[in-house]
């Protein structure tokens, strides 16, 4: 038997008598989860070093290198979301809808696990703990396969997650995770029908696709972003600018930062200059339409001519593309053409423009005069979140407990029979 049918085997089992446990002890294995992680801060910063310094050694560009990177700080700030899981509220047994059918059977529609949740995920080792706790919040046995970038990182961290869920209560093989990096194993994980009740993967598009494509396992598409900051010519400049360089520096190697500025033609020698210089400042590298690159290069900006591909590029370093369009129309336009369903925002002073925009433009998420770089489930209330869903069947945009559950029917009737 291979490590990973053995394993998808474990979390099946265990997926049954998760479904069994109450919220008190899954709430009481979150606790412990959060302790122990503490306790074992410098076993799993040992782990991530490894992984660190093989990246620099593999020449990983900076921001991979922030994603793959673990601090005591970060670490804290995982075991404070675990914490924060175990506070909210239980989703499991949720009655969604209830009532009297005409023949007298009384009918409910309940939350339930989803069963086992698989994750395919790169140099994210956050994602461990994110799932795992997610998983036990809400009833689920989970398989994490990481990236083998972070590998040692992952183990650690599952390692010291799992042993605290059940010296807790939870069921053994509650928590699974893949230790072996051969792309075998992540075929096997895609292919474990019967085992694996949905798999969700993290991480760049490539590995998206691939999932979506090869699954023969129900698959959650999450993440990709290219994100669009469209300044309108109605825009407030002091909404505008903060808003860009937030979205596109704060963080730039993640999903929900901007990869792209659109400006009303009408409006871009007006506004364009503070909003390059501001980039410019931010050590951005420019990909410019012609107009856009005229006037960065009045500016003494160094700017590169766009190409049709940098339209539709997730750079996730200090990169940006830059376009003038023609105006409200255009610049929904292109960005339904070109973004991923992820987070979209326009800048605008203009009632009509932003209703038009939010009700327009096909993401997760849509923002008016406000940062994409809240898509997350910490910032919308959810607690931590297993990913972002950019597809619209089952789950769409951060997804929480109750994207981690499904629904049951249950009937009570009195002897009715079918005539």
């Amino acid at each position: 038997m291979s490590e990973v049918l053995d394993k998808c085997r474990a979390a099946k089992a265990a997926s049954t008598k998760m479904a069994a446990v109450s919220g008190q002890a899954r709430n009481a294995a979150l606790i412990a989860m959060a302790v122990a992680l503490r306790s074992c801060s410098a076993e799993v910063l040992a782990a991530n070093e490894q992984d660190m310094e093989a990246a620099r050694q593999a020449g990983t560009p900076a921001p991979l290198l922030d994603r793959l990177l673990l601090t005591q700080e970060r670490i804290e700030a995982i075991a404070q979301a675990l914490v924060k899981l175990s506070k909210l509220d239980d989703p499991l047994g949720e009655v969604v809808e209830g009532r009297t059918l005409y023949n007298g059977i009384e009918l409910t529609r309940r939350r339930v696990p989803l069963g086992v949740v698989a994750m395919i995920y790169e140099a994210r080792p956050n994602v461990t703990a994110d799932t795992a706790g997610l998983c036990v919040k809400t009833g689920n046995a989970c398989v994490l396969r990481g990236g083998s970038m972070a590998i040692n990182s992952c183990v650690a961290l599952a390692r010291v997650l799992a042993a605290a869920a059940e010296g807790a209560g939870m069921p053994a093989g509650c928590i699974q995770v893949i230790e072996s990096t051969n792309r075998a194993a992540t075929t096997e994980l895609m292919e474990a029908t019967g085992l694996v009740d949905v798999l969700i993967p993290r991480g760049g598009a490539g590995l998206i696709r691939a999932c979506v494509e090869n699954a023969k396992v129900p698959v959650i598409e999450t993440g990709v972003g290219n994100c669009h900051i469209y300044v309108h010519a109605s825009a407030d400049m002091n909404k505008a600018i903060p808003i860009l360089v937030n979205a596109k520096t704060q963080r730039p190697g993640v999903c929900n930062a901007a990869e792209s500025l659109l400006v009303d033609e009408c409006a871009a020698d007006d506004q364009l200059p503070a909003l390059l210089v501001a980039l410019a400042r931010k050590d951005v590298a420019i990909h410019a339409d012609e107009h856009a690159l005229r006037i960065a290069q009045d500016l003494g900006i160094d700017a590169a001519p766009a190409s049709d591909d940098d339209w539709g590029t997730e750079y996730l370093d200090l990169e940006i593309s830059v376009k003038c369009v023609e105006g409200l129309d255009a610049a929904i336009e292109h960005i339904n053409r070109y973004g991923t369903g992820h987070s979209e925002c326009i800048v605008a002073q203009d009632a009509d423009a932003i209703l038009r925009f939010t009700n327009e433009v096909d993401a997760a998420a849509v923002y008016a005069n406000a940062s994409t770089r809240f898509t997350d489930g910490g910032e919308f209330g959810l607690g931590a979140e297993i990913g972002i869903s950019t597809q619209k069947l089952h789950a769409r945009g951060p997804m929480g407990l109750r994207e981690l559950t499904s629904t049951k029917f249950v009937l009570v009737g009195s002897g009715q029979v079918r005539e």
